[in-house]
């Protein structure tokens, strides 16, 4: 029956039985090299020496797997789960569970080339469409607080996109990619000289009519990049930007609807729309050696972003308009102190206004949930953070670490509406109270310290151990404080904080890479709505779990990947939910699989390479009261690609090889009605892509 075999057990099975086998493999003709880290740290560093954890995606693995969405390549780092939502919306799990709702991005810190995506106080769930991904030469994941080179947002994960730099060799790079219902991609990219300065840029256009029902997008990301060396050291300018217009699919909706052929291609909202733009310029200088501030990193920029969406998932469907624009800089000195010491120390600066604006068209056919305004506000942030992390040697291959970080944060917050919970005219809802709030003007501050500590021991020059001790926070997002429900006219919330303790090591080979870790969390100050729509922040969570991250190559060619995790997210607390759901503590929170993870095997000699790889999602409770579940799912990807010529490649991709059905989300609402509620996932699809490169 369609659906009913467990490839991934098999596929498993042979990867263990390969790598068992390795032990008598001969030794590689392409040795593996040290990776070369430049997130966790601000500064390059080899993974070996590294006391802490990053799972690096290189350029030829995002290459070959050819991501059609985020969440393909999420797959490739352990405890990385990007879930899909319709087109190119995403919610993003590291070490967590999905986290929903107006402030639950603040999670994550997205980065491109190491400078903050979006503002620190203004995120969106959905701001990876925002980052060139299809582009990037390398993707670094951080698992965890993001220790004192980031503050606000870097508590359960820290994600960084670097793109091409300037310089190499000239000329000219481009593919063409076809799929199914008129997916089409073109992706072109230059380097070359202007005048005296290299310079790189790229260019992305791509189209997809989507398998459901009057659903699809086109978007279009672009950058530009410029270095100037002079005597005093390296200025380098960039640009990027990102255009989507999306008509969104909405939920489909009851028990195991994903499994019904014709239900899954229905769209219930072919209204729903997203259209989204952004634009970020960045300078960075470093100066050359023997200048007054070498060893300094100096990085500013200016962005905006702005999107105008419907909320379809929400009664009424009301009208989201939200941007932001922000400026900032970023000051990194690293020092070193003689005999094997260090200090790297920083100063962080970002000023950013944002605006929100919901209006309702129509009738909700609930009194509470009116038409008209809802919200239209604007706050302006102030962020200044400072931090320094010294690391000594104790002894032969011992080395500590210990850093510290201080931030403030200020929101000055002006409602342009009638404060209070009425209609927009003033009116009361009936009946009462409206599910809309709007407080009055205000200012709030927040004050975050955050210390991390740790031991690195080198056992062998390819073996290394580590201990580390971290507390990672975030400051609550406007929308949690200004977007508020019910007769809340105040939201007292204080920074959601994060302690970690983590065991790790790392082994590097010529022929095998392997970053295993442990790791106990827990969160306090966790925002949440309580049964009266009111966002507190009394809320505690605990994280636990083992992960592994591994390469392996052998002579003949043949080489396997393997990305997992085994984690518990669990309640710390007991509460109810707006809609009557019990929270208990030590039950699992909502959509979030113990298991994860990617396994792929594949051979790779003279011009051909083929990868067969396996993606894993496991169960997990689709409610608070874990009442309801999704069984999970696995898949298996079929890759191939064939250099034609020195300048010619084809490859190939058939994903969801054996066509099962299965949910990218699953969902479970208790309000207005008990509803099960699901993003279809795709179903078996072949692209083709022809890529070329001059001279």
């Amino acid at each position: 029956m369609r659906g009913r075999s467990h490839p991934g057990r098999a596929l498993a099975t042979v990867l263990l039985a390969c790598w068992l086998a390795s032990a008598t493999a001969a030794g590689s003709d392409g040795p593996l090299s040290p990776q070369i880290l430049v997130t966790a740290t601000r500064e390059p560093v080899a993974g070996i020496d590294l006391l802490g954890n990053t799972a690096r995606i290189d350029a030829g693995r995002i290459g070959l797997v050819g991501a059609t969405h985020p969440v393909e390549l999420g797959m490739q780092a352990a405890g990385t789960w990007l879930e899909r939502g319709s087109g190119q919306e995403s919610l993003p799990a590291i070490r967590s569970p999905v986290l929903t709702g107006p402030g639950s991005c603040g999670a994550f810190l997205m980065l491109e080339d190491g400078i903050p995506v979006r503002p620190a106080g203004f995120c969106n769930v959905n701001e990876l469409f925002e980052i060139l991904t299809e582009q990037a030469i390398a993707m670094e994941v951080v698992r965890g607080p993001a220790k004192a080179a980031y503050g606000a947002n870097g508590l359960h994960g820290t994600l960084n996109f670097l793109l091409p730099a300037p310089g190499g060799p000239a000329g000219f790079s481009g593919s063409l990619e076809a799929g199914p219902y008129d997916y089409w991609r073109g992706i072109g990219q230059w380097r070359g000289p202007l005048g005296d300065d290299a310079a790189v840029a790229g260019l992305l256009l791509n189209h997809d009519g989507d398998f459901r029902d009057d659903a699809g997008y086109d978007q279009a990301k672009g950058f530009f990049r410029l270095a100037h060396d002079s005597a005093a050291g390296t200025l380098e300018a960039g640009f990027a930007g990102t255009v989507l217009d999306q008509e969104t699919a909405g939920y489909i909706v009851g028990q195991d609807a994903y499994k019904d052929e014709t239900l899954r291609r229905q769209n219930l909202n072919p209204e729903a729309y997203r259209k989204a733009d952004s634009e970020r310029l960045d300078l960075r200088f470093t100066p050359a050696a023997g200048q007054p501030l070498a060893g300094t990193d100096l990085r500013a920029w200016l962005h905006r972003s702005g999107m105008d969406f419907l909320q379809h998932f929400l009664p009424g469907k009301p009208r989201e308009e939200n941007g932001q624009w922000s400026t900032g800089l970023m000051a990194t000195r690293h020092v070193p102190l003689g005999g094997g010491r260090a200090l790297t120390s920083g100063v962080d600066l970002e000023l950013a206004r944002g605006y929100l604006k919901e209006t309702q068209a129509g009738d909700s056919g609930i009194g509470s949930l009116p038409a008209g305004r809802h919200y239209d506000y604007d706050a302006t942030s102030y962020l200044a953070g400072g931090f320094a992390q010294l690391r000594l040697p104790l002894g032969t291959g011992w080395f500590a670490e210990a850093g510290l970080r201080a931030e403030m944060m200020r929101y000055d917050y002006d409602n342009h509406m009638i404060d209070g919970n009425t209609r927009d005219d003033g009116t009361p809802c009936t009946p009462g109270p409206c599910r809309y709030s709007r407080p009055a003007d205000r200012q709030d501050d927040f004050f975050n310290l955050a210390p991390n500590a740790g031991l690195l021991w080198h056992i062998t020059p390819g073996l290394s151990a580590y201990a580390s001790l971290a507390r990672g926070f975030r400051p609550p997002q406007a929308a949690e404080l200004y977007r508020l429900q019910s007769q809340q006219v105040r939201a007292d919330l204080e920074s959601e904080t994060l302690d970690s303790a983590e065991l790790g090591l790392h082994w590097l080979s010529a022929t095998t890479r392997i970053e295993a870790v442990g790791y106990t969390m827990k969160k306090h100050h966790v925002i949440f709505q309580d049964a009266s729509r009111f966002n507190v922040g009394d809320g505690r969570t605990r994280h636990r779990g083992l992960e592994l991250q591994a390469q392996r190559q052998w002579s003949s060619g043949l080489y396997a990947g393997l990305a997992g995790s085994y984690s518990r997210q669990t309640y710390a607390f007991d509460a109810v939910t707006p809609g009557g759901e019990p929270i208990r503590s030590g039950e699992d929170i909502d959509t979030a699989p113990r298991t994860l993870g990617s396994a792929h095997l594949g051979f790779a000699r003279g011009r051909a390479t083929a990868e067969l790889e396996w993606v894993h999602i496991g169960s997990y409770s689709l409610d608070v009261g874990n009442t309801t579940r999704y069984d999970g799912h696995d898949l298996l990807n079929l890759r191939g690609s064939w250099r034609l010529s020195a300048d010619w490649t084809l490859t190939a991709r058939i994903d969801n090889l054996a066509d099962r059905l299965y949910a990218e989300r699953a969902d479970y609402v208790a309000f207005p009605a008990p509803t099960y509620r699901y993003f279809p996932g795709r179903e078996r699809e072949l692209y083709l892509e022809i890529a070329w490169r001059t001279p």
